[in-house]
């Protein structure tokens, strides 16, 4: 099982977004039959084994095992990942596109970044995946409490300027073999956690 699953097919993006067919897919972190699913959920059996063949032909489960029960063989399905992330490639037509309103103080222009890094990283894992090869990434998460909307403003532009310097140490035009990565430095407020 995956830690996370890129959806980037607008059908199957559909199936997952279905309150049922999501319940079923968190349900499936641990392997389950339509039988104990049905138990768990409150639906009839025959409900959850039609939701099951959906999740399983768009390939968000699988068969994990198949046990025999007097004449009968019981199903045992889990879900493909422990979490999913749909891309916006699934919605090609409408994703956000940073180019568009390029202005680094806007909260709709970050959402469109975000949007541009999960379809590029998306793209990067699902690529690497039929490689069986991994993606050289690095990510840096942290908070910052300022005292001041003036501090957030100064830390702002320092940040801007070290990155700015980073960027410019280390890009090479001319570099044979050489391989282009994107940076993307973002801050927004927390999120209280509940």
């Amino acid at each position: 099982m995956l830690d996370v699953a890129v959806i980037e097919d607008p059908a199957v993006a559909e199936v997952s977004l279905d309150p049922v067919r999501a319940r079923l897919l968190a349900e499936l972190a641990q392997p389950s039959s339509a039988t104990m699913l049905a138990a768990r959920i409150g639906l009839p059996r025959q409900k959850v084994n039609y939701h099951l063949r959906t999740l399983e032909q768009h390939g968000l489960v699988e068969l994990a095992e198949e046990r025999r029960k007097g004449n009968m063989t019981e199903r045992v399905m889990r879900a493909t990942a422990a979490s999913y992330v749909i891309s916006p490639t699934a919605l090609a037509a409408v994703q956000p596109d940073p180019e568009r309103a390029p202005d680094r103080l806007s909260a709709r222009w970050l959402l469109a970044l975000a949007a541009r890094l999960v379809r590029d990283v998306g793209n990067l894992v699902t690529g690497a995946a039929k490689a069986d090869k991994k993606v050289a990434t690095f990510a840096l998460d942290g908070e910052v409490r300022f005292a001041t909307a003036a501090d957030r403003a100064a830390f702002a532009e320092e940040l801007a300027t070290a990155v700015t310097s980073l960027v410019a140490k280390y890009h090479d035009d001319t570099a044979t073999g050489g391989r282009a990565h994107r940076v993307v430095v973002a801050v927004h407020p927390s999120i209280p956690k509940e």
